[in-house]
């Protein structure tokens, strides 16, 4: 009779040992003790109050100014371009580093709306969407000991793939007393003689400020001084309010430093569709598309058509920023009346404004996630929290709502249910 080793008799003890390649884990994802932290994501320390808020209160709808992706479909008209060419035997291939047709509308789009000339077979490449651009990005410049630049708070891949590679973040605080831009008169020397890249975003998520066009400058003169390559992140462009919208490289001398990466999915309401770009200095470029040549094969062409349709027709990013900018204009006057110290931002579709400090019944909150949660658990409002550089929430208008007569509504609820709540904010709380 044989004997069962006493691990495979008992599947708790199976269970419980590490796989023999728990060793074998890279340090970059957590090494030897890959899966075995107990931090929780803020985003899912956000699903988790939503869970219980709609558990003790089942009967009220939660009201979401969490959702950080547009609530409509792409125009019809877009829709109806991909339902023709999904059907083509010629777009079923591999669409490596992207189609002519794409290229082309990019750069008629780039000279249309920001008056820059690009050559469209070499100053452009499509992406997978904007975040596989700034995990790639990195990978053509960062060597171990080299430092990215980065503003905070902020989209964190480019970081997260610099660290990869062996370098370093070194953190800009955006606040609110230097007009929500990088001090960049306070990077210390030793960090310039480092830096490879720096990783902008104006519109700016999730402050919403944009950048004045002496700031960009001043960016530009100072990559050539410290010698540094300008990532700018354009997500947000076609979401500016308080002006035409403004492309890093119209600066002078903008394309001889960098690159510009645009997204399909703000301006045209094209999210998970996954398309975007990259564009500029041609030599940029070109690594960009070496290295995403590596590591992916392209978007489907079918899509890229789509896309390239989408870019020729400016009607459709002119809709959807009317309808932010009203639904924006709403929730700055609401959250005013109910004690909020904020404005119409410059652009993006997310409001960034400081949190409160306290509540009726003598909460009081240490930073903006204790702040979100209780709104969340007690009151059905739902936004999420920034620490990064000072306690701050982030409303976004992105919230689903079929007309205008639903958006009022809406904030009705939200006034009253603010009004409930008693906040309070300030010190002196």
């Amino acid at each position: 009779m044989s004997t069962v080793p006493p691990a495979a008799s008992s599947p708790s003890v199976a269970a419980a040992a590490d796989p023999y390649f728990q060793e074998l884990f890279a340090e970059r994802i957590g090494g030897a003790g890959y899966g075995k932290g107990t931090e929780i994501y803020k985003f899912e320390k956000i699903k988790r109050a939503k869970r219980k808020a709609l558990a003790d209160h089942p009967q009220r709808q939660l009201i979401d100014f969490g959702i950080g992706e547009n609530d409509s479909m792409a125009a019809a008209a877009v829709r109806e371009v991909m339902a023709q060419e999904i059907n083509r035997p010629e777009n079923r291939g591999y669409a490596d580093n992207g189609i002519p047709e794409f290229k082309e509308a990019v750069a008629r789009f780039m000279k249309r709306q920001f008056d820059v000339t690009l050559d469209p077979a070499t100053q452009v490449n499509h992406c997978i969407g904007s975040k596989p651009a700034y995990a790639m990005l990195p990978a053509c410049f960062i060597n171990p000991g080299d430092v990215t630049l980065m503003t905070v708070p902020g989209y964190p891949v480019a970081g997260t793939h610099t660290r990869y590679y062996g370098g370093e973040v070194y953190r800009l605080p955006l606040v609110e007393s230097n007009g929500f831009l990088p001090d960049l008169d306070a990077v210390p020397d030793e960090i310039y003689r480092r830096t490879k890249l720096l990783v902008l975003n104006y519109p700016n998520s999730p402050t919403g400020r944009t950048a004045p066009p002496e700031f960009y400058e001043r960016v530009v003169a100072l990559a050539k001084e410290k010698r540094f390559v300008v990532v700018q992140d354009a997500a947000h462009i076609l979401l500016t309010f308080d002006g035409p919208p403004r492309s890093f490289l119209q600066t002078p001398g903008a394309v001889d430093v960098g690159v510009e990466v645009h997204s399909m999915s703000k301006g045209y309401d094209m999210i998970g569709w996954r398309m975007g770009w990259v564009c500029g200095h041609p030599r940029v470029v070109s690594a960009f598309a070496d290295v995403k040549d590596n590591s992916d094969s392209g978007q489907f062409i079918a899509t890229q058509k789509a896309a390239a349709a989408a870019l020729d027709d400016d009607s459709i990013p002119t809709a959807i920023r009317e309808k932010y900018r009203r639904r924006m204009t709403k929730l700055v006057s609401t959250l005013r009346e109910c004690g909020f110290q904020c404005q119409m931002p410059g652009g993006s579709y997310f409001l960034y404004t400081p949190a409160p400090t306290g509540a009726a019944g003598g909460e009081t909150f240490a930073q903006a996630e204790d702040a979100t949660r209780f709104l969340i658990e007690q009151h059905g409002i739902v936004t999420v929290p920034w620490d990064d550089a000072g306690p701050y929430l982030r409303f976004s208008v992105t919230y689903v709502a079929a007309d205008e007569k639903a958006e009022d509504e809406l904030m009705a609820a939200t006034r009253s249910r603010l009004a409930a709540a008693g906040l309070r904010f300030g010190a002196s709380s």
